[in-house]
């Protein structure tokens, strides 16, 4: 869902969007990650990794506990100038070595991440501070309440970050397999359910009252649906072959359901969209031609497609 293939080595969707349209505030990271808790993601970093892309189109995970970002100020005992004059040598050194290993992605990123983190010291505690926002914000996202209060101040993080340039923040809900119901799928879902419904319309509300989401596509959904038979009475079982998501703004047009799976739920059957025809689809209405957007890897003009998908047009709607 995230590559658009089940083993390592490809960019992720966020590395591909970065890629193409940039960020458009320079002192934060253009590719940002949320996890809703300190849990493990399936396949760790690669989700939001580059693969053979330059890393400095990786996303930037947040903490899930304490400060958002890390070290982000310097011990009080270092003065700016100290800091600087550290700053600038570690960049001397890093690009004596760089000029001696061409085609290092890694140290090139390394040196822009030194350059971003310094510029992040002025920009990224204001942009993280949700103190600043009034009461009845908050509870728009349920961060007074317990159930909700983790993923609420999420979706709040992400709009913000959008509202400042970011170009693509994920967020996770139930990291660490957490909706893989394999036993008390209702106790299961329901739970997460609840965690993450308010915060979810509180960003909806929130970037429509601010104008936003008519820019901003919000996508929601997993990597497989359960199945349409039990499991053992209480469980669902993985079903890759037919499930939902949905999405909201960034030019789709509301109030309509494309596809349609067979009586059971278990097989698509009407408009089907493998997850290379979803992530051409994204790039579509973020307004990137899908098959112009090429990264030549070894020889070969690799897309975020692989190669073979298609943009679903149509749901943008009429209007």
């Amino acid at each position: 869902m995230n590559t658009g293939s089940p083993f390592g080595g490809r960019p992720s969707l966020g590395s591909w969007v970065t890629y193409g349209l940039g960020s458009e505030n320079q002192d934060l990271p253009g590719f940002v990650v949320i996890k809703d808790n300190d849990g493990q993601v399936v396949n760790g970093e690669c989700a939001w990794g580059t693969g053979f892309m330059p890393a400095v189109y990786q996303g930037v995970a947040l903490e899930t506990k304490g400060p958002p970002i890390k070290n982000l100020r310097p011990p009080e005992l270092i003065t700016d100038d100290r800091q600087q004059a550290k700053l600038e040598l570690i960049d001397r050194l890093n690009r004596y070595h760089t000029a001696s290993h061409h085609g290092n992605s890694e140290l090139e990123a390394r040196i822009r991440s030194y350059e971003l983190a310094f510029r992040m010291q002025a920009a990224a505690p204001e942009a993280v501070d949700l103190k600043s926002e009034s009461k009845s914000m908050q509870e728009l996202y349920g961060i007074d309440e317990e159930a909700t209060s983790v993923f609420g101040r999420n979706c709040l993080l992400a709009r913000r970050l959008i509202e400042r340039g970011v170009r693509f923040v994920q967020l996770y809900s139930g990291t660490g397999s957490k909706w893989d119901a394999h036993k008390g799928i209702e106790k299961n879902h329901s739970g997460l359910c609840k965690a993450t419904d308010k915060p979810i319309a509180g960003l909806l509300q929130d970037l429509k009252q601010r104008g936003l989401l008519e820019e901003t596509l919000v996508i929601w959904g997993g990597e497989f649906g359960r199945t349409a038979m039990s499991e053992k009475g209480d469980r669902r079982d993985h079903n890759p072959t037919g499930f939902t998501m949905w999405m909201a703004g960034g030019g789709v047009q509301g109030g309509q359901t494309i596809g349609e799976t067979d009586e059971l739920g278990l097989w698509a059957i009407r408009d089907k969209m493998h997850v290379h025809d979803l992530h051409s689809t994204i790039m579509y209405l973020l307004g990137i031609d899908h098959t112009r957007l090429i990264y030549h890897h070894k020889g070969r003009p690799e897309r975020v497609d692989m190669n073979e998908g298609h943009a679903y047009e149509e749901i943008v709607g009429n209007g």
